[in-house]
């Protein structure tokens, strides 16, 4: 009987820690996976839907205007008017520049 009792106790011990594996597993994945598989969706959706004349900015940085949007083939315009051709996943998204810092004057003896 009390072979029984022990196993039994031994046995639940078990599942509540499998359990309680699973429940980790479940917060770990709602809380960093799910909100990262969510910026690379947005992201891709970015990169896809660009126009021809948008301003763009690449993965690796390149700021250009964008001529042509063909079967995921991007054709770029750079400000020295070259023209290369990257892959729509490639494009970050649309560029806007930041409009300029404005510097509060300094507070001083004159």
């Amino acid at each position: 009987m009390l072979n029984f009792a022990a196993a039994a106790a031994a046995k639940s011990g078990s599942s509540s820690f499998v359990l309680i594996l699973l429940v980790a597993y479940a917060a770990i994945w709602w809380f960093m996976i799910r909100p990262r598989q969510k910026r690379n969706k947005e992201a891709r959706s970015q990169g896809r839907s660009v126009e021809v004349g948008d301003k763009v900015k690449t993965i690796g940085g390149l700021i250009a205007t964008v001529i042509a949007n063909v079967d995921g083939v991007v054709t770029l315009k750079t400000d020295s008017g070259t023209l290369l051709d990257f892959e729509s996943r490639a494009i970050a998204g649309k560029w806007s520049p930041a409009p300029p810092a404005i510097e509060k004057p300094k507070k001083g003896k004159k």
